[in-house]
């Protein structure tokens, strides 16, 4: 395992690590490109979404290369374009198979390697496309329905950065018992509890004043969230822990790499495309 690497000293530092200014400058940006593509052409939205997942997907293949496993990319970004296309004009069905394509092209793939190592980087490789194209697929389900599917993944991205920024504000002011201190230690059980309160608050807003949905809906969809975008934090930061770097890259200042800010949202995805499927219809 390698050893973490020192970070340069913080310009802006806050109690929770981060460049403040710089990661609300960063969050504001996405969060503009993301409302004017959904509410001026959908299939923008899409093209965003592949653009971002493609320079996710590269970041973790070199973050995986770091732990030993090689993942070609070729398979890999055609299949995670396929995937994603398919999401939006196919729907689940055509996610799935477009899913199993993408695992058996890796896996053939890599077959003229050789039998050493062929295990190690063929599962590092299906763990890549389940975890980050897969699950960004189910944002693309959220987009699909043509009366509502702008709304649909605004409560989506609502309630994750919900979860997001009420974990940090009551962490930085009240966080003092460790939720995780060997995973995250930053985290907190208090910080936790206001991403409780901030998701279900705002699942309850976007659901009834976006979907025209039932209160309850809303609160059943942000007390989901909260628990799914704790995970993908939380496992997003084994991975680095265990590959032993910091971030997956420092191309979003205040940030990190695109991976660091889409872990909670990958893990969301799908539980809120699930809820919202079955408890608010369009």
């Amino acid at each position: 395992m390698g050893v973490e690497s020192t970070p340069a000293p913080n310009p802006n530092p806050s109690r929770a690590g981060r460049n403040l200014p710089a990661a609300i400058a960063v969050g504001v940006g996405l969060g503009a490109l993301i409302l004017g593509s959904l509410y001026w052409q959908k299939v923008l939205f899409v093209v965003l979404v592949l653009a971002t997942v493609m320079v996710a997907v590269d970041e973790m293949i070199k973050a995986l290369r770091t732990g030993g496993a090689i993942i070609p990319r070729i398979p890999v970004f055609a299949g995670t374009t396929a995937m994603l296309v398919a999401a939006y004009f196919g729907g689940p069905m055509a996610l799935l198979v477009a899913l199993a394509l993408t695992v058996l092209g890796t896996i053939f793939w890599r077959m003229p390697g050789g039998s050493v190592g062929f295990v190690r980087d063929t599962s590092a490789g299906v763990f890549l496309i389940g975890y980050v194209p897969l699950l960004a697929g189910f944002a693309i389900l959220l987009a699909q329905p043509e009366a509502d599917g702008a709304g649909r993944v605004v409560t989506f991205f609502a309630v994750t950065v919900a979860s997001d920024v009420g974990g940090y504000v009551a962490g930085v002011v009240f966080g003092k018992h460790p939720m995780a201190p060997t995973i995250s230690p930053k985290k907190s059980w208090e910080g936790f509890a206001g991403s409780v309160l901030a998701c279900i608050g705002a699942g309850i807003g976007a659901v009834v004043w976006l979907l025209d949905g039932n209160w309850w809906a809303g609160a059943i969809v942000g007390a989901i969230a909260v628990l799914t975008a704790t995970v993908g934090d939380l496992g997003e930061s084994m991975i680095k822990r265990d590959l032993g770097i910091k971030d997956m890259s420092n191309l979003l200042p205040g940030h990190g790499g695109v991976m660091d800010r889409l872990d909670s949202l990958l893990a969301t995805a799908p539980a809120v495309w699930l809820v919202l499927h079955l408890l608010v219809k369009g």
